[in-house]
């Protein structure tokens, strides 16, 4: 049995154009709109407010960022007023970061502009050809980032062309 892939989709998402894609139109986005933002920005402004107050290194966690990468963002995030570093009264060798009043704000406004982005890159696609792309995504994900391969929650069939 053969699989017919396109291969040039494969490698278009393994070098991280389609991510990239996304990511120029985001950055787009927020310029037209005003916002002095990043998608980086954007993505720990996101998590901080479903959960505030977490140090550095769960955050760097949790956006696949690296320490050196992470600092950098938070200094200038910190110097816009979106953050702020409070020392961790439980380890005073760690800091945790806390989402300012300015940065809730700008978070507010950055969904905006992010919701019409996605509308925009997923365009076109109904309802089961996104629920059917998130399940392969997550999957592909989960392989990628745990090295072991787990059963697909919905069930499909696959047949190979000869």
């Amino acid at each position: 049995m053969e699989l017919h892939l396109d291969l040039k989709l494969i490698f278009a998402i393994l070098n991280g154009k389609v991510s990239a894609a996304i990511y120029r139109q985001l950055q787009r986005h927020f310029s037209e709109a005003g916002l002095a933002l990043t998608p980086e920005q954007w993505t720990v402004l996101l998590y901080l407010s479903e959960q505030d107050g977490v140090s550095q290194q769960q955050l760097c966690e949790a956006t696949y960022k690296e320490k050196p990468a992470m600092s950098h963002l938070l200094d200038s995030m910190e110097r816009n007023g979106l953050v702020r570093r409070r020392v961790n009264p439980q380890d005073r060798r760690s800091n945790l970061i806390h989402l300012t009043q300015r940065g809730r704000i700008v978070k507010s406004s950055g969904q905006k502009v992010a919701l019409r982005s996605l509308k925009e890159a997923l365009r076109g696609l109904g309802e089961e050809s996104l629920i059917i792309s998130q399940n392969v995504l997550r999957q592909i994900f989960e392989n990628a980032t745990t090295g072991r391969s787990a059963r697909p929650s919905t069930p499909t069939t696959h047949k190979a062309q000869p």
